[in-house]
């Protein structure tokens, strides 16, 4: 094509900037931008923002090579996954060899034992396939936004977002790999062909909105995940007699990380259950290379007994609640876990974290239907157990690494933020007992505290709400917290007054991360998870 001289292109013109009238030009290249010379010329008009005209210019060329592409594919129907990469016209630049390898690494190193649901070749052939599949691009994409939005992960690598290396977690760069997959699945129909990688990419997306804190597309995508696996019939046993014992371990762990990670939402966030106990677990000799299944099936073991009725009465839909059937079930979770773990430390932190959080849940419970007296012989019945729980979660988790608990994400941080508030309220509401030598209800609370500042998101999304709610809850222990947060929350350093009525049913209630909670409800912990989670 012959230019003239002193032509401008088509987007320069649209830009109102000088052009070297070269093809492509210099702004182009620059810009990443089409270079044509097809607009007729018209007059000037007024002068806008460049960089807003550059996004349009991208938009509108992105939008035109769609829809050429899918002129081009028009032969195959709606609803066949696309097989041209200028069909879902995705965003360059934003998956390297550097990020998938590092993220990669990581998830088998740290986050595997607590999700065992991919392997390693799965992936390799996932990021092979991403050319021609679009089901694999959004597969990888989704993964990567999940780990860049977990706090555990530190990356070595300096190429996110003009990041420096060594930064840790970049939720930003997570945020926009999260939009990607999802603006990016739309180009086909996969719940019409749904198959395990169209799972588990819902499961990913859940997990990033969790650690986001958008919970509407939180739920929306675990509630998506759940309806593909039972569209593929993964509740069904029948449907797991496959001559590959490898690929039937991995469907069924699967199905029970679905499983848990749904309970534990829907404890969090008053939601209903879809799944249920219908099929076995995963054995060690149907895989026998996964070496972290007993931490696995630990953790299912840990929410089975959460059920229908029990989730039917936290959400108030049933009435028939009874003290036996409570004090049953705070028995079963004291036992469901063995004094030694044969786990990985990560399992081992997520498992004792979830109990000591599951047990808080069902004391409250317990109150909100006044089951509760000062007196009754199983301490799990009394307004005082939550001092119990805070003194078993302080011990356990002193035997833990700081990354073994970070690997969880937010949802292992706002279970002991949970079981801190409840803590807060026992201790504005029933006599404190002191004893020489031995640790006490304000000595759980500032190891608590310390905990959930420490650990990546803990500091600036959970510890301003703990510390707003000491303030106007209880303040006659201001004195008695740490210098530091005295300092930086302006707690009062005068003796408050403290409400002391042993025997007496009392409503405890306590700010969480969405709002407030009273009795019967949690803020939400792990996806899941999870750490992973979130969630379990």
């Amino acid at each position: 094509m012959s230019v003239p001289a002193k032509r401008a292109c088509d987007a320069c013109h649209r830009r109102k900037v000088r052009c070297n009238s070269r093809q492509p030009c210099g702004n182009c290249s620059q810009a990443g931008l089409s270079c044509t010379y097809d607009a007729i010329p018209q007059k000037k008009g007024p002068k806008g923002s460049r960089a807003k005209v550059i996004s349009e210019l991208r938009e509108t060329q992105k939008q035109s090579d769609l829809t050429s592409a899918m002129l081009q594919d028009g032969n195959k129907g709606y609803g066949s996954p696309p097989q041209s990469p200028a069909l879902y016209a995705r965003a360059s630049g934003l998956l390297t060899h550097e990020l998938i390898q590092a993220c990669t690494d990581f998830f088998f190193a740290q986050m595997y034992p607590t999700m065992p649901i991919m392997h390693r070749d799965q992936v390799q052939r996932a990021v092979g396939d991403m050319g021609h599949s679009v089901e694999s691009y959004c597969l990888i994409t989704s993964f990567l936004a999940f780990m860049l939005i977990q706090p555990g992960i530190v990356l070595k690598t300096g190429h996110l977002l003009d990041q420096p290396a060594g930064s840790v977690t970049n939720p930003k760069m997570g945020s926009v790999l999260m939009e990607e997959a999802v603006r990016v699945r739309k180009s086909y129909d996969y719940v019409e062909n749904p198959t395990i990688n169209t799972v588990i990419t819902s499961f990913f997306l859940f997990g990033c909105s969790f650690g986001l804190n958008k919970h509407n597309s939180a739920w929306f995508h675990l509630r998506e995940a759940t309806a593909l696996a039972q569209i593929l019939g993964m509740q069904d046993e029948n449907t797991y007699m496959f001559d590959n014992v490898v690929e039937t371990s991995k469907r069924r762990r699967l199905f029970w990380l679905l499983f848990v990670t749904e309970r534990a939402y829907a404890l969090q966030k008053h939601r209903p259950l879809t799944l249920h106990a219908t099929i076995s677990l995963p054995t060690v000799d149907q895989d026998p290379g996964n070496y972290s299944l007993a931490g696995f099936v630990y953790l299912v073991n840990l929410y089975r007994p959460f059920d229908d009725t029990f989730i039917g009465l936290w959400n108030k839909s049933r009435t028939d609640c009874s003290p036996l059937t409570l004090a049953r079930l705070q028995q079963q979770l004291t036992e469901a876990l063995p004094q030694f773990l044969n786990t990985t430390e990560s399992q081992a932190a997520d498992l004792r974290t979830s109990q000591q959080w599951l047990r808080t849940m069902v004391w409250q419970l317990s109150i909100a239907n006044g089951f509760l007296s000062s007196t009754s012989p199983d301490t799990s019945m009394t307004f005082r157990f939550p001092i119990e729980i805070a003194k078993d979660l302080v011990e356990v988790t002193r035997q833990f690494s700081k990354q073994s608990m970070e690997i969880h994400g937010i949802g292992l941080i706002e279970k002991v933020f949970d079981v801190a508030c409840t803590l807060i309220d026992v201790m504005s509401c029933v006599p404190l007992e002191s004893r020489k030598f031995e640790p006490g209800p304000q000595e759980h609370l500032n190891s608590l505290l310390t905990l959930v500042s420490s650990l990546r998101g803990g500091e600036s999304r959970f510890l301003p709400l703990v510390m707003a709610k000491i303030r106007d809850t209880l303040p006659a222990i201001g004195s008695q917290l740490p210098q530091h947060l005295l300092d930086k929350y302006n707690v009062p350093r005068h003796q408050g007054k403290r409400a002391e009525r042993p025997g007496q049913q009392v409503e405890f209630k306590h700010e969480t991360s969405g709002g407030s909670s009273s009795a019967g409800s949690s803020p939400f912990a792990t996806p899941p998870f999870m750490h992973y989670y979130p969630l379990a």
